[in-house]
């Protein structure tokens, strides 16, 4: 093959228009040749392994939305970026992971948390009859009293409480239910 000749492997193809599956093809060929050069200068096989994906990360963005620069040399185009990278994590230390003997704070999940109890909640209270939703409404979710619950339903104060124990004893049927069962 002479000089002049393009090469017929993956890894000399330009990365400009190419899909993402051609784009996992010519990284997957780069990769290892790429693994070792970052493992030489992080010195850590860990540290070498998380740029090497926070470099296929970055790249793979790009790929899939197609504004990744023509390169007739992938692996220096590749290289170049993690190197970028790299260089990143020396100069900002907070954005790199530092190990600890203390857990970690609860993390926020955007209020997915919140938003299926309240799924669950609803749920279980359409289940309910309306007087029973009622009741249980007023007295548990609210927290007024029975009395109070009454002067609002326009019902006594025992027919409250019966309803909203009916209501509390399907809910809690309805979630034993629901509950996988331990074998013994």
């Amino acid at each position: 093959m002479s000089i002049t000749e393009p090469c017929d492997t993956v890894v000399d193809r330009p990365l400009d228009g190419m899909n993402s599956d051609e784009f996992d093809a010519v990284f997957t060929e780069v990769m290892p040749r790429l693994r070792r050069r970052l493992l030489t200068l992080t010195g850590n096989p860990h540290d070498a392994d998380d740029l090497l994906q926070d470099t296929y990360v970055r790249l793979s963005r790009r790929a899939r939305g197609r504004t990744l620069a023509s390169q007739q040399h992938p692996y220096a185009y590749v290289s170049a970026t993690a190197l970028n990278l790299l260089r990143d994590s020396w100069q900002r230390p907070s954005r790199r992971e530092s190990a600890t003997d203390r857990l970690p704070e609860p993390g926020w999940d955007g209020g997915v948390e919140r938003c299926e109890a309240r799924c669950a909640a609803l749920a279980l209270l359409a289940l309910l009859s309306p007087k029973e939703a009622a009741a249980v409404i007023l007295v548990d979710l609210e927290g007024l009293s029975h009395d109070a619950a009454g002067e609002r339903l326009g019902a006594h104060r025992g027919t409250v409480q019966r309803n909203r124990m009916r209501g509390l004893a399907k809910m809690r049927a309805a979630l034993a239910d629901t509950r996988p069962r331990d074998r013994a």
